[in-house]
This record gives structure tokens, C-alpha cells and sequence, in this order.
């Protein structure tokens, strides 16, 4: 795992804020010494502007001189820094997949696909890889050492708050209580439910987003803002997480799962009520094959080989994987000791099963959940990892039809020629116009009909888990393309919309005056920080240590009316380290006075 795309201020700012070190060209940011003081340049977006500012001014204060360079979007800002242009950069990152592993590893480890300040430090790697084969009880003073490695010792980021999460909900139209806000999970659609009932068949459940070209639906192949509310609506996993971030199964593939001892078997045993659906005419359709292990085994491997499919952008969330097998040896119900319990797994697994396991199948058109006919997956990791659990729970851990992808996707990987093939969840096949021809075939409640320069509009699954409390709720579905803040805020003030999945602190009022309206509210598994340019002036770390005691979080928190919490790193909402940052003006003398004393 090394990738992570995750920065998401809500599930639709996934990968847009993180922010990393020049690449490109060594030592070219523009910070410097200057007549009064050492000159450091912020970048940062405007949308940004506020943290901008607030940083700005304590390290006036501090006696550095602030050059700012303010960039209108992403795509901007993304070209200075790769030209290095700044010595800090306003970054966020979120842990979508809700384990501390997922926090670190790409952002820190020597190599990591999201580092971007390129940190190689020996010992960061070595606490990384030593509280991934811990488990909960275990990892947190590891965790807490590896933060003190990262801030205190290094200031290899410096800190600035935990942000919240929000969604506003129109409880005039729909019933709050079931419109969930997680703190990693993007929105869930099937629980979702009108006041009034009889809506449900007869009208579309209506929300927005911004973004209008969608990255893929292939799901192991995008992990951005457009997409990932989607593919997680219309691909089951094997498991799934709670609203904070606890491994559970229920509205997944598997009915219970098991940790076998030595944390790396994890066996799922398989549901039998779940069908793939496609599309014909415009409508969802039963296609008739179950959703099966046969399926699960080929999505995960095509998840964790970076070689399966061109532009791959998820591969590295499940490269603990080592194999995932069909297990049919019913002995290895009896046989296997659960980690957590020392049962047996059977215990463990039938704990959750509608009746006894009798027989397991490698066929998933034998399966037959009522008389005991069951499939059994085994996930084994290249080292002790129960966090590969949390990965799972990830959308891009969708299942795919095994044959059907394989149908569609005869393309050669090397050879790959996007002007020409079309692979598997290519927008252009659910586009209105001469390019549709919808070949989607999908594993979880929702599935996109079609998609037009307005929305995108989607049909329930009809064999979804039929007739349990997982079966979605309304039939219909659509996304409206709003680019625009302001403008997706009064489309849902008006009714337009009756969902707006990020509401900005600065229109929490808003929402919370309108008797109509119903503003909900999470702390967030997003922290904000400012990430260093290792390659210009602050490559000397005393530098960076008088940055970091410069910064006053209790500041921060007050101009935010205390809607946002204290921050140590990114591991910050998911492990209790206890470390916090406490601004220290004697502390900012006395390392600028050792990085004088080292000129």
C-alpha cells in the first residue's frame, strides 16, 4: 500500500489538497535569508485562504517574512509546487480507508507514492512497518513514537487542526435518521429513506456533486472526488466499516469474518443473495449470476497487480496481499484457531451464517445458503497485517464480475491506446450520445443507467440482498453536476437537491436556521497541516522546528469558533498518541538561533 488518495474534505475532495516537495528540481524553492528576518513563501489555493492567512501572521510574528503564492485552483497549484516554488505548502490529507496504516505509509515511508517532500528517514520506516503488524493494543506506542519521530524530532510536517465533517439533509423530503455521515465511508444511498413512504417507487432520491467528468467505474481504477461516492454505491466489498471506522460486515458481501492466529488468514464466509445487474433499455435488469468467491478472488488480484489494467491508481491500498483462495476443506472450520478469541473459526464464522455450514464450493452456482451450501475466501497477507481489513472496506476493493471484465477487457495492458480501447467503467460507455452502450454489470445496490451534461442518474439493484434491512430503500437515484459552492448550497436551500454532502463551516448557519434542514455533523478523519519543501531553505531542521513552535493551534481553533479540533499528525483521529503541539516562542528563538550559529 502506498498510494492512498485520500485527501477528501468530504468524499469529493479526495485526492485534491495533498500537497508535496518539488520532484523535479532540487533546492529551486524561493525561500532565503532577508534583510530582517528569513524569508518563507505559503502556497496554498485560494479557497485556502483563511489557513493562508492565520499562518502568515504567526510567522510575522515569529520575525519571518511571508511571501505568499496564492494559485485559483488544483491544477495551479499541483505546477508550483512541482516547480518549488514555496518552502510551505497548505495540505490536507484524509484516511478514507479509516486505519492508521493508511494514514502514514504513503505520505512518509521512503517511497511512498504520496511523499511528496521525498522524506527517507530510516527509522520512520521501520516504526511504520512495526505498527503494521501490531494490533490496536499494540500499535499505539508505537504510533505515538513515530509521531514524535515525524513532528517533534523532525518537523517534517507542522500541524494545524482536524477539520469536521458535514452534510446537510432536507428532513422536509427525507427522514434524517437515515441519511448517515461516516467519518471515513463515503454517503451510503440504500439506507436512505423519504418521510413519506409511498415516494419511494415514484421519485428519485436527488443530490450534487461537483465534479462532472468521472475519473473511472472500474473501481479499483480511480480514488478521487468523482467517483468515489459512486463506485461505492454501485460495487460491493467484502466488508465494510461503521460511521467510525469500525471493521464490520453488514451491508457487504460477507456474512462474518475471522482472523486467523498469526493476523495473516482472514476467512470471509459468502452470502448467497446478492446478483449482479446490469442495464437494458434504461432500466436495471437481474442478469442472473450471483455475485460469487470465483469473483472476489479475480477482483482482488486485479486490485493488488498494478499490471492488471492501464493507469492503476489503487494498486498499492492492497499489495499486503500475498493470495486469495477458495477454500472448500470444511476441516479448516475446526481446525483454524480465531486470533482474537481461540475459537474455532467455525465459531466465529456461523456466529453470523443463516444455517450450519454442511459444504463448501469452489462454485458459486452450487452455493445454496439454506441447506448449509456456503464459499469460504481466504485473504492471506505477505506479513502479519489485520489492517488489511480496513482496505477491503475501501471502494476500490469492489467486486467485479470475473467473466464479464474479462469480456469486455481484451485489450493488451502494454499496448493500451485510450484514444481507441474502451476498458471496463469508461464513462464513455454510460454517456449519452454515440458512445453509449452501458456493458456495466455491478455488485452493489445502485447502478448508473446513463449520464448526460446534467447528472448522472442511477436504478436500484433488483436482487440486492431482497428482503433484509440492506435491500435499498428507494429505487431511483440522481447526482446533479454543480461546479459551483454557492450554487449546490441554494439548489439545496431551494429542494432542488435534498442532500448537499459538505456543507462550509462559514454556512453552517444557514442550514441550521432552516426549520426545513438538518445539518449533521462528524469530527472528520481529515487533518490539515503544512508540508515542508525539503529541498530549499527548510532542509535545515532547526529551521523547520522554530516553523513548527511558531504555529499556535488554540488560535487556529478560536478563529474557526472551535468547530475544528487539535492536530498532532495525520494519525490524529484514528490513534489516542496523547502528543499535542503547544506554540513556544522561547522554543522559536532558540532554534533560530541554532540555525544562525550553523551558517
Amino acid at each position: 500500500m502506498k498510494k492512498l488518495c485520500a485527501l477528501i474534505l468530504s468524499v469529493v475532495l479526495v485526492s485534491v489538497v495533498l500537497t508535496g516537495c518539488n520532484k523535479s528540481s532540487a533546492g529551486s524553492s524561493s525561500g532565503g535569508k532577508a534583510k530582517n528576518g528569513i524569508e518563507l513563501t505559503i502556497l496554498g489555493m485560494v479557497s485556502y485562504q483563511d489557513d493562508i492567512n492565520l499562518v502568515r501572521d504567526m510567522l510575522t510574528k515569529a520575525g519571518f517574512v511571508v511571501k505568499l503564492n496564492m494559485q485559483p485552483d488544483y491544477a495551479s497549484f499541483k505546477a508550483q509546487q512541482d516547480a518549488g516554488n514555496y518552502d510551505l505548502a497548505i495540505s490536507s490529507w484524509t484516511t478514507v480507508t479509516g486505519n492508521p496504516d493508511y494514514a502514514v505509509r504513503s505520505l512518509f515511508k521512503t517511497g511512498g507514492d504520496y511523499n511528496g517532500s521525498e522524506i527517507s528517514n530510516p527509522k520512520v520506516d521501520e516504526l511504520i512497518e512495526t505498527a503494521a503488524a501490531q494490533t490496536p493494543a499494540e500499535y499505539v506506542k508505537t504510533y505515538q513514537e513515530l509521531e514524535k519521530e515525524l513532528v517533534d524530532k523532525n518537523a517534517y510536517i507542522i500541524p494545524l487542526y482536524r477539520s469536521v465533517k458535514s452534510q446537510g439533509v432536507n428532513q422536509s423530503i427525507l427522514k434524517p435518521e437515515t441519511v448517515r455521515i461516516s467519518k471515513a465511508l463515503s454517503m451510503a444511498w440504500w439506507s436512505i429513506d423519504f418521510k413519506d413512504a409511498s415516494k419511494r417507487n415514484t421519485q428519485p432520491m436527488i443530490t450534487s456533486q461537483a465534479l462532472s467528468s468521472l475519473t473511472t467505474l472500474d473501481p479499483i481504477k480511480g480514488n478521487d472526488g468523482s467517483i468515489n461516492m459512486i463506485n461505492s454505491n454501485m460495487y460491493l466489498r467484502l466488508i465494510t466499516l461503521t460511521d467510525d471506522d469500525q471493521v464490520v460486515t453488514g451491508c457487504s458481501l460477507a456474512y462474518q469474518f475471522a482472523i486467523g492466529q498469526g493476523n495473516s488468514d482472514f476467512y470471509f464466509i459468502l452470502r448467497d443473495d446478492v446478483n449482479f445487474a446490469k442495464v437494458e433499455n434504461m432500466r436495471a435488469v437481474d442478469t442472473g449470476v450471483r455475485v460469487g468467491a470465483e469473483d472476489v478472488v479475480y477482483s482482488l488480484n486485479r486490485a493488488k497487480d498494478r499490471n492488471s489494467v492501464p493507469d492503476h491508481r489503487t494498486y498499492s491500498l492492497h499489495e499486503s496481499m500475498k493470495e486469495i483462495s477458495i477454500i472448500t476443506d470444511l476441516s479448516v472450520l475446526d481446525t483454524v484457531k480465531d486470533s482474537d478469541t481461540g475459537k474455532t473459526i467455525r465459531q466465529i464464522l456461523e456466529a453470523k451464517t443463516p444455517t450450519a455450514i454442511r459444504e463448501l464450493t469452489n462454485n458459486k452456482a452450487r452455493v445454496n445458503n439454506n441447506v448449509g451450501v456456503y464459499q469460504l475466501v481466504k485473504v492471506t497477507t505477505n506479513f502479519p497485517f489485520p489492517q488489511v481489513l480496513n482496505y477491503l472496506a475501501h471502494q476500490s476493493a469492489g467486486i467485479v464480475c470475473a467473466d464479464h471484465v474479462r469480456s469486455i477487457n481484451t485489450y493488451d495492458v502494454q499496448t493500451f491506446d485510450r484514444t481507441k480501447d474502451i476498458p471496463y467503467g469508461d464513462q464513455r460507455v454510460i454517456t449519452q450520445g454515440p458512445t453509449y452502450n452501458n456493458h456495466l454489470w455491478v455488485s452493489g445496490p445502485y447502478i448508473a443507467l446513463y449520464k448526460d451534461d446534467y447528472g448522472i442518474y442511477f436504478e436500484k439493484n433488483p436482487h440486492f440482498m431482497r428482503g433484509t434491512e440492506h435491500e435499498p430503500v428507494i429505487s431511483r437515484y440522481e447526482m446533479k453536476f454543480i461546479a459551483d459552492a454557492d450554487a449546490q448550497l441554494s439548489a439545496f436551500r431551494s429542494g432542488e437537491t435534498y442532500v448537499l454532502y459538505t456543507v462550509p463551516t462559514s454556512k453552517w448557519d444557514l442550514v441550521k436556521n432552516d426549520p426545513n434542514l438538518k445539518l449533521l455533523t462528524v469530527p472528520s478523519n481529515a487533518v490539515y497541516y503544512l508540508l515542508c519543501n525539503l529541498k530549499g531553505t527548510l532542509s535545515n531542521v532547526n529551521l523547520r522546528l522554530a516553523v513548527l513552535y511558531s504555529i499556535d493551534q488554540d488560535d487556529i481553533l478560536t478563529f474557526y469558533n472551535n468547530n475544528y479540533y487539535r492536530a498532532y499528525t495525520t494519525l490524529t483521529p484514528l490513534v489516542e498518541t496523547g502528543n499535542v503541539l503547544i506554540a513556544d516562542p522561547a522554543k522559536v528563538n532558540d532554534y533560530l538561533n541554532k540555525y544562525w550559529a550553523s551558517k
